[in-house]
């Protein structure tokens, strides 16, 4: 979870007052655990005894930029996640893809209790978590196509809306990302701002550097964006997707029949057929659903 950027504090006035980061906590329900920020709302969840599965579906389709990589560019391809959550996505990448994985997470008492209770590994030379804010970062010169993978997850604690989502944000996720890089971002797809966060993200992209998924059965629609490549044929979609689906228990297989090209106000048309342009420049609503307390 990150907090927007506040405003420049006028000259001679004192800063405001920092608000509180909500409080994490853990529940468990049916042989899963749950994080909490302060509310019921699921904000990640991990199976106890299977502590590297995906359990949430929309957490699985934001691994989905695997479809847009270059299998030949896949060895030590840099990750970048914006918001911890329960730590799903970076355990995954980290520990079954061994991919080089940066975090940036707000809230330092998600990333204690991500060590504690959901298996979060510790630093080495292929993890680093950072306990800042996810927008200073992605606006970092320092930063600049410094991923090649960048899963956005930043939803408030009452998981009501995205906390960094205009096209200023995207346009600096956009530089953040190398040539070749993809994006995954998590929005509620039946929510009414979800057009005008693709309208943005497209903005930063471009109409045709964005696709998105069929919502989950929580609402949850994940939206793809991807720099520097004209996106593959179905063929070619269908053939990574196998090869994934082999190697790693991911429904890759199913995310290439979800997967529309983005057009405005929610048409849709097949995938295969969306046309190169020039390069410009959560919690989830499954969230929602409460768990109850052990």
């Amino acid at each position: 979870m990150t907090a927007a950027k506040s405003a420049r504090t006028p000259a001679r006035s004192r800063a405001p007052k920092a608000e509180p980061l909500p409080d994490a906590t853990v529940s468990e329900m049916a042989g899963v655990r749950y994080l909490h920020l302060d509310t019921p709302w699921i904000q990640g969840a991990m199976r106890i005894r299977q502590p590297h599965k995906l359990e949430l579906e929309y957490i699985q389709r934001m691994m989905a930029w695997l479809l847009l990589r270059d299998p030949e560019q896949f060895a030590g391809t840099r990750t970048l996640h914006l918001g911890l959550g329960a730590a799903a996505l970076t355990k995954f990448c980290h520990s079954e893809l061994r991919l080089p994985t940066t975090v940036v997470e707000l809230n330092p008492q998600v990333i204690r209790i991500c060590h504690a209770w959901f298996h979060l590994p510790d630093d080495d030379e292929r993890l680093r978590v950072i306990e800042g804010d996810a927008d200073r970062y992605v606006r970092d010169a320092a930063h600049i196509g410094s991923a090649d993978a960048l899963c956005v997850d930043l939803y408030d604690h009452e998981a009501a809306s995205p906390a960094l989502d205009d096209e200023a944000f995207y346009r600096a996720c956009w530089q953040v990302l190398d040539d070749g890089g993809v994006m995954t971002v998590n929005l509620f797809g039946r929510e009414a701002s979800f057009e005008r966060s693709a309208q943005r993200i497209a903005a930063a992209f471009g109409d045709a550097h964005v696709a998105v998924f069929k919502p989950t059965s929580d609402g949850n629609t994940i939206v793809l964006a991807w720099k520097g490549f004209t996106l593959p044929e179905r063929e070619v979609l269908v053939q990574r997707a196998e090869t994934l689906a082999t190697r790693w228990p991911l429904p890759a297989r199913k995310w290439v029949k979800l997967l529309s090209a983005w057009a405005p106000e929610k048409s849709v048309k097949p995938v295969a057929k969306a046309e190169p342009q020039a390069e410009p420049k959560a919690a989830a609503k499954s969230a929602r659903k409460k768990a109850a307390s052990p």
